[in-house]
């Protein structure tokens, strides 16, 4: 620990003493405190991925922008275009990081562990990202402990346009995309209409057979003005996706394994600005639903259902002095459709199907304060009160210190917590037919309920530094983290499937590097990002699970602690050069170590290590008449074979090529 401190420090202290530095160029941003403020006077550690960084991509969908743009956020993918793509921030599962669109939480209800899969999420509708790294429980509750993901929508824009794109490549994939926009003094609009289709790879590695996917979403905002002080925000996303996948057993033909997907939220936004005080009073809908066909062509739906009601005020009682408070109400519902119905003991699955729901009411504070003149601070409270188990307070401090202009030395501490999900209530205390499953769905075993189910708790460490110099054309940021777990919720096949709390600590710590490098005559620039993760999965690895394949099947490894597909080591790197005027070139490394992973039926549950790898891609942008952009990608050039997850399958080589009508 020590070592870690002393490095960060001499590195602070060699970078300010050159006195290289540029004017600032502040970087606006929204999400960590929940209103407009510079980045520079912000305490936790923030990620912009941009508008235009989003738009010059060559990537369809908006989880891989974000693997290619930020350290600390290891993307995984069980197979091809359409399949569960999972992004653990800071080493920790995805279930501790929370996705907002536009301000509305996009977890699935229906799930098992409440997660966000970004698998779907098309990025031609996504003007902005930010991604807030550490523990965020305060201002967003449950499930925020690794870290926030906020992304922004496209809006209207002054007069009237519209944006056509189209692309074609390999393993017939073809993506449309239309928009319509405007603004004027009372009202904007943006209507955006996204159709990807692809015959894409097997998901799993052992077989040809191609899983073919199918997305089609629609993405409308409308705002109306009534005057200076009052308006009106309306945002509806509505998604359906088909996707044919694999089973994880090798003695599956998967010619039934469907999944056809319907999602969409609806978001009413209520804005008052009253001068020092100002006021948003939201409500938000989502719903889904998952149509499955498994392997023996039976049918399974699951359903999943979110109100939410949210008051966010603020109140500025200076220019660097200002209180964010509000009240959240958030009620979940699903409805499982009898998984586990022990059927040898005469029950039927009707037996079993039942509505389920839950509650989480909070309340909570955000003093954001400027004590001295290079000093901007926080202090946060919340309270959350969940409808199983009961009341959590949690909370935080933050700072932000300038050393000038362009140099900002900022660190933060913090309490979270996460509530157990629909699903550990539902089926927590095991409901499987070899476990003891009560006579209800949801009983679980013999004297053992689903009220005994605790929230973890989580304490949250960061300090970083960030600087600019200007005759190297350097930006220059690291940060060191370090996060424990208390409680962790388990449940798989190491437990028989039932899910309780453990008496180990989860920890994840580590260091995020990142460098750009872009020369005054902006030819060509140069991106770097590196993050070492040291985690233990206490879940897996404790003295308190005994057995054969129930602890480290790793043992005397160095991985055989770590958390699952979260390697030591990764770094992801891109070089763009503009050759010529209107033509720009891109070269894109990522390299991805060593990772533990959990086995499966086909080898007794053992654990695995899915070995290191290294992908190059290439990219070239031509714009011409100032108006259509020409792009040509290929992906994976050298053809890599590898694992993002233990015996599913990633893409080999590709080719695409896109049109864009620029407005």
């Amino acid at each position: 620990m020590k070592k870690i401190y002393l490095t960060i420090l001499s590195a602070i202290l060699l970078i300010s003493s050159s006195n290289l530095f540029a004017k600032d160029i502040p970087v606006i941003v929204i999400a960590p405190g929940k209103n407009i403020q510079s980045k520079s006077t912000v305490g936790t550690n923030v990620t912009v991925i941009s508008g235009d960084t989003i738009r010059s991509s060559s990537d369809n969908f908006l989880g891989n922008i974000i693997d290619g743009n930020s350290t600390s956020t290891n993307t995984f993918q069980m197979g091809g275009h359409g399949t569960n793509m999972g992004i653990q921030l800071r080493g920790l599962e995805k279930r501790y990081s929370t996705v907002y669109i536009d301000g509305v939480k996009m977890s699935d209800p229906a799930t098992p562990d409440n997660s966000f899969y970004f698998q779907h999420i098309m990025k031609d509708s996504i003007e902005r990202v930010e991604i807030l790294k550490g523990n965020q429980s305060t201002l967003y509750g449950s499930n925020a402990i690794g870290g926030t993901i906020h992304i922004f929508t496209k809006k209207g824009k002054e007069g009237h346009r519209s944006t056509t794109k189209v692309s074609a490549g390999s393993n017939k994939t073809t993506n449309a995309y239309y928009s319509v926009d405007g603004a004027n003094d009372k009202i904007d609009y943006y209507l955006g209409l996204n159709r990807f289709l692809t015959s894409g790879i097997s998901a799993r590695n052992d077989d040809g057979e191609s899983d073919q996917y199918r997305n089609k979403s629609l993405t409308a905002n409308f705002g109306y003005t009534f005057n200076e002080n009052l308006k009106i925000e309306n945002s509806l996303r509505v998604r359906n996706t088909d996707l044919k996948y694999d089973a994880v057993a090798p003695s599956s033909t998967d010619l039934n394994d469907r999944s056809d997907d319907i999602t969409g939220n609806y978001s009413l936004r209520i804005i008052q600005d009253a001068g020092k005080n100002n006021n948003t009073l939201s409500y938000n809908k989502l719903q889904s639903v998952r149509k499955t066909t498994e392997t023996g062509n039976t049918k399974q739906n699951y359903f999943g259902y979110r109100d939410a009601v949210n008051w966010t005020g603020t109140y500025n009682f200076s220019l660097d002095n200002r209180i964010v408070y509000g009240a959240e109400g958030e009620f979940d519902a699903a409805k499982y459709l009898g998984d586990y119905a022990p059927s040898q003991k005469g029950w039927k699955k009707s037996q079993f199907d039942k509505y389920t729901d839950e509650s989480i009411v909070s309340q909570f504070f955000d003093y954001q304060f400027r004590p001295l003149e290079k000093l901007y601070t926080t202090f946060g409270l919340r309270s959350d009160k969940h409808s199983t188990a009961g009341r959590k307070t949690s909370g935080r401090t933050t700072l932000a210190y300038r050393l000038d202009n362009i140099s900002t030395i900022r660190s933060s501490w913090g309490t979270g917590v996460r509530f157990p999900a629909l699903y550990d209530i539902h089926y927590g205390t095991g409901n499987t037919n070899t476990s003891g499953g009560g006579s209800y769905s949801g009983d679980g075993y013999n004297n053992v309920t689903a009220d005994d189910l605790k929230s973890e708790r989580a304490n949250s460490f960061d300090v970083g530094y960030e600087t600019y110099l200007e005759n190297l054309g350097l930006d220059f940021d690291v940060n060191y983290f370090n996060i424990e777990i208390k409680n962790p919720l388990n449940g798989d096949m190491r437990n028989n499937w039932k899910v309780n709390n453990t008496n180990g600590v989860n920890t994840s710590k580590g260091i995020e590097l990142g460098l750009g490098y872009s020369p005054d005559d902006k030819k060509y620039a140069i991106d770097f990002g590196y993050t070492f993760t040291d985690s233990y999965d206490s879940n897996t690895c404790d003295s308190q699970i005994v057995g054969s394949n129930r602890g480290c099947g790793l043992e005397g490894d160095a991985l055989g602690t770590a958390k699952v597909r979260v390697p030591k080591n990764a770094f992801s790197s891109s070089i763009s050069h503009k050759t010529y005027p209107g033509v720009t070139n891109t070269l894109g490394l990522k390299f991805m170590g060593e990772r533990r992973d959990f086995g499966n039926n086909a080898n007794g549950f053992a654990d695995v290590v899915l070995e290191d790898y290294m992908t190059l891609d290439f990219t070239t942008n031509y714009r011409f008449f100032n108006t259509y952009d020409l792009t040509f990608r290929a992906g994976n050039i050298f053809n890599d074979v590898y694992e993002e997850a233990h015996m599913y399958s990633t893409q080999g080589r590709t080719f695409n090529i896109g049109l864009n009508r620029v407005y």
